[in-house]
């Protein structure tokens, strides 16, 4: 039996690490984590990015739309705004999207870094603000216009500069 295909023990050399492994020993990082940040954004990653975003945002407006008919209910019935937010239907529907929305964020994490999935929330900020404005019918000034938009924008340079 030649030495190649004999099994690594402790009385044989180990192989030499790589570089990669040597660099990340070398700096006091694993070598998962050298090579997460190298990375490039999937396509299948970055549909997960977008449906986790996207999921929290629909449920974050399904929250406030049940909760304002649960605060209405309330108000007309005197009953407790806590048993009419428990037993609305779209408030209950906006925690399981939510839910959903926590399920695929865990998914996203495992697949892209922090640094860049993180920023991508601004998209969030943005489609809840159009959905407050278009669906739930709130007024929205100026200035919520521009920094949402400035913080779009600061997401744009993010996404531009990941190497």
């Amino acid at each position: 039996m030649s030495r190649s295909s004999e099994p690594v023990g402790p009385d044989t050399a180990p192989a030499k690490p790589s570089a990669q492994v040597r660099a990340a020993r070398d700096t006091g990082r694993s070598s998962r984590e050298g090579s997460e940040r190298r990375l490039p954004l999937t396509l299948t990653s970055f549909a997960l990015l977008l449906f986790a975003v996207g999921s929290a945002a629909v449920g974050q407006v399904m929250l406030k739309h049940g909760m304002q008919i649960a605060t209405s209910r309330s108000a007309h019935s005197g009953s407790s705004l806590l048993v009419s937010a428990a037993t609305s239907a779209w408030v209950l529907l906006g925690l399981v999207v939510f839910a959903i929305s926590a399920f695929a964020w865990l998914a996203t994490l495992a697949r892209v870094p922090l640094s860049v999935a993180y920023p991508f929330n601004a998209l969030g900020y943005l489609g809840i603000l159009i959905a407050s404005v278009l669906i739930l019918h709130e007024r929205a000034s100026v200035g919520t216009w521009v920094g949402s938009l400035l913080v779009v924008c600061g997401l744009i340079i993010v996404v531009s500069t990941q190497s």
